[in-house]
C-alpha cells in the first residue's frame, strides 16, 4: 500500500497553534513535520510501504533520533530523508521558524535575520534559505499553461555598476547589466516568473509559448520584440503603448504584472539588498510562491511548502560525473 499526500489541515487555528512549538522545541518540530508530510498514515519513504513503526529508546521514549524503521524493507529513516532537510544538521526547530518567516512575509526574509533569531551562522543559514526557495518552486517541465488574459512584462534586477566604464554604465532597462526577469500574470490568477539570460524576441517568444495556452488573450507593451505575436492566441493580441505615455486603456493595461514586479524589487531593495544573477532565479521562485499562494493564510501557506520540500534535494555541489 502505497503512502498518500495529506491535504492543509482544515483547522487553520490547530496549524498557528502547533508552529510557534515547532519553531521553539525539537521533539514538537519533529511531530509537527511527521504530521505535514504522511498526515495520519506514515509510511516508509524507501519502499512506501505503511507497515511502519518508531523506533524507542531504552526508556521506552522515542529514539533520539527521531528514527523510523519499515518492516517489509528493513531500512530505517527520518522525517528528513528525501527533502530538503536531508543530510543537514542545522535542527529541525530552526527549519520550521525558517519556513515560517519564509512565508509569512510578504517580501522576504533575509539570511542575516535568520541567523540572528536562531543563532546559526550565516552560512548554515543561507543554506537553509536556498533550500526552503527551492522547495517553494514550481517543477517547470511541464508547466499548466495560463488562459484567459494573460499580461507579459519584463524588467531588470540589480543595483548600479561598481565601476562606470565606457561599457558598463548605469542605464534603464534594456541595454543594461542587471538580470532580466519576465513574468506572466493570468488577470485573477497566478504569475509565472522566470530568469532569462538575455530578452530578445527568440527567448521570449518560447516562454510565452510554453506558458500560456492558445486561447488566451495576450496583453504586454509597445516592445519590438513582441510584434507578430497576435495570430497565434485566439483571443488576440493587445499592446499598451508606454512610449506614448499611455499606460490604460479600458481594460488594456499591464498594471498587474508590474505589480507584481514592484514586491519583487521592494524585497530585492529593502530585505535582501544584493543577488547574484546565480541564485537570482532562487529568489524569483520565491515571491512567485508567495504570489500565487496570496488567498492563503500564513499557516496554511507554510504548511504547503513543507508538503513541497518532499521529494526535492539540492546539494552544495552537484556530484561529479565519471566515464
Amino acid at each position: 500500500m502505497k503512502q498518500k499526500t495529506p491535504k492543509i489541515a482544515k483547522d487553520k487555528s490547530e496549524i498557528v497553534r502547533n508552529l510557534p512549538k515547532a519553531c521553539s522545541d525539537e521533539s514538537a518540530a519533529v511531530a509537527f513535520l511527521e504530521a505535514q508530510r504522511w498526515g495520519d498514515h506514515p509510511g516508509c519513504v524507501h519502499c512506501g510501504s505503511m507497515d511502519v513503526y518508531q523506533m524507542k529508546g531504552r526508556d521506552g521514549e522515542r529514539n533520539k533520533r527521531y528514527l523510523w524503521r519499515c518492516r517489509d524493507c528493513d531500512k530505517q529513516y527520518t522525517v528528513r530523508v528525501g527533502t530538503v532537510f536531508e543530510d543537514s544538521g542545522i535542527p529541525l526547530r530552526h527549519w520550521c521558524y525558517a519556513f515560517w518567516a519564509a512565508c509569512a512575509s510578504k517580501k522576504g526574509v533575509s539570511a542575516l535575520q535568520i541567523k540572528r533569531q536562531t543563532g546559526l551562522s550565516y552560512k548554515s543559514a543561507l543554506f537553509m534559505m536556498h533550500r526552503i526557495r527551492y522547495a517553494m518552486a514550481d517543477d517547470l517541465a511541464e508547466p499548466e499553461q495560463l488562459t484567459g488574459i494573460v499580461e507579459v512584462d519584463e524588467t531588470y534586477v540589480g543595483g548600479k555598476p561598481r565601476h562606470k566604464g565606457p561599457h558598463n554604465k548605469a542605464k534603464m532597462g534594456r541595454g543594461t547589466d542587471k538580470a532580466p526577469v519576465v513574468a506572466l500574470v493570468q488577470r485573477g490568477g497566478n504569475v509565472r516568473a522566470l530568469t532569462l539570460p538575455k530578452v530578445n524576441a527568440k527567448n521570449l517568444r518560447q516562454v510565452i509559448r510554453q506558458n500560456v495556452h492558445k486561447s488566451a488573450r495576450l496583453i504586454t507593451d509597445d516592445a519590438p520584440f513582441y510584434k507578430g505575436l497576435h495570430p497565434k492566441f485566439e483571443g488576440g493580441h493587445d499592446r499598451i503603448k508606454h512610449c506614448d505615455g499611455v499606460y490604460a486603456v479600458g481594460d488594456i493595461t499591464t498594471n498587474t504584472v508590474e505589480g507584481f514586479f514592484s514586491i519583487l524589487k521592494r524585497g530585492m531593495m529593502g530585505t535582501f539588498h544584493a543577488v547574484s544573477k546565480k541564485h537570482l532565479h532562487r529568489y524569483v521562485s520565491e515571491f512567485q510562491y508567495r504570489y500565487n499562494t496570496r488567498k492563503m493564510e500564513d499557516g496554511e501557506r507554510t504548511v504547503l511548502a513543507i508538503q513541497k520540500a518532499a521529494g526535492k534535494r539540492l546539494r552544495y555541489r552537484e556530484p561529479v560525473k565519471t566515464a
